[in-house]
């Protein structure tokens, strides 16, 4: 079993930052790929960046340039620094891990899920 938990987020105004942190829990050891994704009201699930062990990573197109990803193993955590945000960036953040060295971008493929973290941008 993993756990994890979100945190950071909330009100943020147009044009602002805002940086999310995942923390991981328990028989992490073997799922070396975390991910974060985000739901906004009345929409899918979407992929938003995903990262390795070896710290490669992948973005979707909306938030390239914008977001970065990034991980301390040291300390289990995942993160991500959103800049420039946007109203259209409103949604529900959620990180995600699964096993495996292919950085994959679609929900499915993902075992283990965070609650949730909101994160409003206000224009």
């Amino acid at each position: 079993q993993v756990q994890l938990v979100e945190s950071g987020g909330g009100l943020v105004q147009d044009g602002g930052s805002a940086r999310l942190s995942c923390i991981a829990s328990g028989q992490i050891f073997d799922y070396t790929i975390m991910a974060w994704f985000r739901q906004a009201p009345g929409k899918d699930r979407e992929f938003v960046a995903v990262i390795n062990r070896a710290l490669r990573t992948t973005y979707a197109d909306s938030v390239k340039g914008r977001f970065t990803i990034s991980r301390d193993d040291s300390k289990s955590t995942l993160y991500l620094e959103m800049n420039n945000l946007r109203p259209e960036d409103t949604a529900v953040y959620y990180c995600a891990t699964t096993a495996g060295t292919y950085l994959y971008t679609i929900r499915r493929m993902y075992e283990y899920w965070g609650q949730g973290i909101q994160v409003t941008v206000s224009s």
